[in-house]
């Protein structure tokens, strides 16, 4: 599903024009970027949480040549499913 598709299929159920729904949603897409680029956790009740982790700095080796190189430190986004998304996916619901 795409950010249209999303839009779509909003616009469809609430009944607001196409351009006020995605006016919406890219506003709670900028949200939630914005909180997470503040380190803060994003938490959808019944959906999931969004979190940053830091990674730190450690030895890979470059598969072409087999040098070893260093892999910098880094920041991640993860995504944990809450209990009501997953038992939804695996109902078919």
């Amino acid at each position: 599903m795409t950010k249209a598709d999303l839009v779509e299929a909003t616009f469809e159920k609430v009944g607001y024009s196409k351009k006020d729904v995605a006016e919406v949603i890219d506003q709670i897409f900028d949200t939630i970027k914005t909180t997470l680029e503040e380190g803060e956790k994003v938490k959808v009740s019944g959906f999931g949480n969004f979190s940053v982790r830091h990674k730190k700095s450690r030895r890979g080796r470059n598969p072409q040549s087999g040098d070893e190189i260093t892999i910098g430190a880094r920041k991640v986004m993860t995504f944990k499913a809450s209990q009501i998304l997953k038992k939804s996916v695996n109902s078919g619901s």
